[in-house]
């Protein structure tokens, strides 16, 4: 298989009918690790809108359980992208993901905000801030956007842009607008640095935390009040990250799908997970009647207790559901 074999099967598939398929192939085979650092990116920035930041911050999932959001969060969006739209393992996931949000009071505007992130910030990634190996070219952006056009119909968003532009604008006048410091927001910034730093071996974490906080941008800087980080670290971060995209480039094609649910980094399901019993439930929300529930403290939200992920015929019925 040549190199650029992906990108040519790419073109010959159409960008609004194909979209599935030809996100499928950027995020599992062409750039599966760029696409999990730009997505990460994507929802990090969300942080710093002071409503979701502080609803994340309430809900305490992303200060106190944090890899475990980490996790259902990647899993439900992987088994969305990898098993589509229709009746299967696909449509659970989206249900699941559509449960708890609708279990909050989250308005359409945040919601356009977040699926303009997911639309943008690969296309910054591999593009504009030249992380990629090779550019995305306009026909694949396109069916990026159509995809989380999609998505975002099957949400119950309204008013969704229809072009990758005005997803584009609308993420830079919406974080204009709307980025400001807040303590919850902090929070939930301060325990996502610390994962992510945990995903390296201990000796590496004193570098990985100024190493990541050096590519957030000034905007996000000022939203978290976090030190400017120095020109060096700006320079070592943005110079690393261009150098493995040339390394990448030389590589062979990936010929087996790398997803999200193989990577290293996602650690609470060893044995396995269905997507209907992952997540939170709110207060509201329908747990599966064989689920031994846990409560979070101050919320009233139940999270699966351990080994539960996977239904078993003979779970017993939970007394403190």
């Amino acid at each position: 298989m040549k190199r650029f074999e992906w990108r040519d099967r790419i073109h010959t598939l159409d960008a609004e009918a194909d979209c599935e398929r030809i996100t499928r192939i950027l995020a599992t085979h062409e750039f599966p690790w760029d696409m999990e650092q730009a997505l990460g990116l994507a929802l990090y920035r969300t942080y710093a809108v002071p409503s979701i930041g502080e609803l994340l911050a309430h809900t305490r999932e992303f200060t106190e359980r944090t890899q475990h959001r980490y996790d259902d969060t990647a899993l439900i969006l992987n088994d969305i992208m990898e098993h589509g739209f229709e009746p299967g393992r696909g449509r659970d996931a989206l249900r699941r993901m559509n449960q708890m949000h609708r279990s909050y009071d989250i308005s359409n505007d945040d919601y356009r905000y977040v699926l303009s992130t997911f639309v943008v910030m690969p296309v910054r990634w591999l593009n504009d801030y030249g992380y990629g190996w090779r550019r995305l070219s306009d026909h694949e952006t396109a069916a990026i956007t159509h995809y989380y056009r999609k998505l975002g119909k099957y949400m119950g968003i309204k008013d969704i842009p229809g072009t990758y532009e005005e997803f584009r604008d609308l993420l830079d006048s919406y974080e204009k607008e709307h980025f400001a410091y807040t303590e919850g927001g902090r929070a939930v910034s301060d325990a996502t640095l610390e994962l992510m730093a945990d995903f390296y071996p201990a000796w590496q974490r004193p570098l990985v935390r100024p190493f990541t906080r050096a590519l957030l941008d000034d905007r996000l800087i000022r939203a978290f009040d976090y030190p400017e980080p120095s020109a060096a670290w700006r320079r070592l971060s943005h110079a690393a990250l261009r150098l493995r995209a040339r390394v990448v480039r030389l590589m062979p094609p990936r010929t087996e799908p790398r997803l999200a649910r193989q990577s290293p980094n996602i650690r609470s399901y060893p044995g396995g997970y269905d997507p209907s019993r992952i997540g939170t439930f709110p207060q509201g929300c329908p747990v599966p009647h064989d689920m031994v529930t846990r409560e979070v403290p101050a919320t009233g939200a139940r999270v699966p207790a351990e080994g539960q992920a996977v239904g078993s015929p003979t779970a017993p019925e939970a007394t403190e559901r």
